[in-house]
């Protein structure tokens, strides 16, 4: 279990975070750029590879990435080429613990970097923002075809899918799962089923609340490897409805 000598963030990351919101605009943020760079990013970095070994215990197969582009750590700037919000920059940080099937398909037969295709596959994810900050894990906007099997694998499996989401030790930090659901019951599937409301789902998701000390705590490292842990029943179960080792 990694030890940090000193807090990864501070109270300027989010004084940071909260003036960002209010200036969402790119002078401003060239202007402070390097108060990010201190504040948030570099932090964040040192987090996810402090993370990295830990992680593996949890999972072999779950990567924490800190290369500064391409990794772990998503990037603040949003994409507004669709968007109704134009704003320039997300007023949090985030990073995402991926599957190495991911990563494996991305990459070309020669090693170079090209998109062969796309892998759906449960991750584990962490949310800095002021008073809003989460971590947990799941399913997030699967393609039509994962989240047809997903549904599949429910219907096959609903005791283990059970087991794994509605366990006192499971409820107990993830007391419900997130994300949009149909308003109607998928096409086919019967209307009655027990687990109509999670085959209604859109996404398989869980996330549970981190306060802002916690955020600045010494001991993040060791909080957010048991909300990895205690989410991990879940991503388990996904990943064996896309044929994924866990």
């Amino acid at each position: 279990m990694p030890k940090a000598v000193t807090p990864y963030f501070t109270p300027t990351t989010f004084k940071f975070l909260r003036a960002l919101a209010r200036n969402n605009n790119r002078d401003w943020f060239a202007e402070h750029k390097p108060e990010y760079e201190q504040h948030l990013r570099a932090p964040l970095l040192r987090l996810i590879a402090d993370l990295a070994e830990p992680l593996k215990e949890i999972s072999a197969h779950y990567v924490a990435n800190p290369k500064p582009v391409g990794g772990s750590m998503f990037r603040i700037y949003r994409d507004t080429r669709f968007a109704g919000d134009k704003t320039p920059y997300k007023p949090w940080a985030s990073a995402n613990f991926y599957h190495q099937a991911t990563r494996a398909l991305l990459r070309g037969t020669d090693g170079n970097s090209g998109m062969m295709g796309r892998l759906d596959a449960p991750s584990f994810y962490l949310h800095i923002q002021p008073s809003e900050n989460f971590a947990g894990g799941g399913l997030w906007h699967p393609m039509p075809e994962s989240l047809k099997r997903v549904r599949a694998y429910l219907l096959n499996n609903p005791a283990s899918w059970k087991s794994a989401t509605r366990s006192a030790a499971f409820k107990r930090i993830y007391s419900e799962l997130g994300g949009e659901s149909l308003s109607r019951p998928p096409k086919g599937y019967d209307p009655a089923h027990e687990l109509i409301d999670d085959l209604k789902r859109k996404s398989y998701v869980c996330s549970a609340r981190l306060t802002d000390d916690e955020i600045l705590s010494a001991n993040l490292p060791k909080l957010l490897l048991q909300r990895f842990k205690q989410a991990a029943p879940m991503i388990d179960w996904l990943c064996g409805a896309l044929d994924l080792d866990f």
